[in-house]
């Protein structure tokens, strides 16, 4: 025989076989039939030999960050200009007691695989049906005035006007402007304007917002809803009679009512050139009690106009 017939034949002897390496246990995370995560199955065991048992820190992690992903928030129906009614649309998160059913399933079988996560139905809090029962019966309204040629300032009033406006108010709940506005910042399209600080004219981002704020107070007041936080400026306001203003500031002063009627409260909120209108409407068995409130002064003087 040839010497390199035995060199072949003791290094076959000698040598293990090689074995391909074993691809890991992969399960593939999709949603709408789009993959979102891929998780090997050894990184969610815990070392323990021969036992399959699940690192559930780690899973319960893997859960929240999915739900984080995936969460699609619903949006309420709103009246729109047309004072139609808009649909609201359904949101959704994962099914996390789902979810976890079947990760348990796959885990035990120990096999790649794919999973289509479950998730569950969020319904928005405002619905057609709610929406126009609330729209019903007019039980509060306020008006006031300012100067629509400061831009920057009306541009304020607008933005703050639409982020009240359709807003419901449920029996019981309590009211935040600053909450439901929310900070007014560039970023969120704010312009510079003239506020009051300490009884002071002054520049600052959002500066008009006070006049809806204000506006709203009087219509609240007007309605007989209670209110739970008001202040008043440093320095007199045209827009409104004296005593009849409401200033806020993001963390500082803020305005907020409180629904104490059996019924759900529908702010309506809207600029029309240099006006400001805001009513409140509910259902038509409603019980409330309203108020009567001093009108606004239909004219601003110009040396006032761009007032917070």
């Amino acid at each position: 025989m040839k010497p390199s017939f035995f060199i072949a034949y003791f290094i076959a002897l000698v040598l293990p076989i090689a074995q391909p390496m074993e691809e890991p246990d992969r399960l593939t995370i999709t949603h709408q039939g789009e993959i979102i995560a891929t998780i090997d199955r050894e990184n969610f065991s815990l070392p323990f030999t021969g036992t399959p048992l699940i690192n559930m820190e780690k899973l319960d992690r893997l859960v929240e960050e999915l739900d984080q992903q995936i969460y699609m928030e619903p949006v309420n129906a709103t009246i729109n200009d047309q004072e139609e009614i808009d649909p609201g649309q359904l949101g959704y998160g994962l099914d996390k007691k789902a979810f976890k059913k079947q990760f348990y399933a796959y885990f035990i079988e120990s096999k790649s695989a794919t999973l289509e996560v479950p998730v569950l139905e969020i319904y928005p809090k405002v619905d057609s049906e709610l929406l126009a029962n609330v729209r019903m019966q007019k039980i509060g309204q306020y008006v006031t005035y300012f100067n629509a040629n400061n831009q920057n300032r009306t541009h304020n009033i607008q933005l703050s006007a639409e982020a009240v406006d359709n807003y419901v108010i449920f029996p019981n709940e309590i009211f935040s402007f600053n909450e439901v506005v929310g900070e007014r910042t560039v970023e969120r399209g704010y312009k510079r304007s003239t506020v009051i600080v300490k009884g002071e004219l002054a520049e600052d981002v959002g500066g008009g917002i006070c006049q809806v704020s204000s506006t709203l107070f009087n219509a609240v007041d007007g309605a007989g809803l209670e209110i739970v936080e008001r202040y008043a400026h440093s320095r007199r306001v045209k827009y409104v009679p004296p005593g009849r203003d409401a200033t806020v500031s993001w963390h500082g002063p803020d305005f907020r009512f409180q629904n104490m009627y059996n019924q759900p409260i529908l702010i309506r909120s809207k600029r029309y050139e240099g006006t400001v209108v805001i009513t409140l409407h509910s259902s038509d068995v409603i019980n409330y009690d309203s108020r009567s409130v001093p009108k606004a002064p239909t004219k601003i003087p110009e040396e006032e106009s761009a007032g917070d």
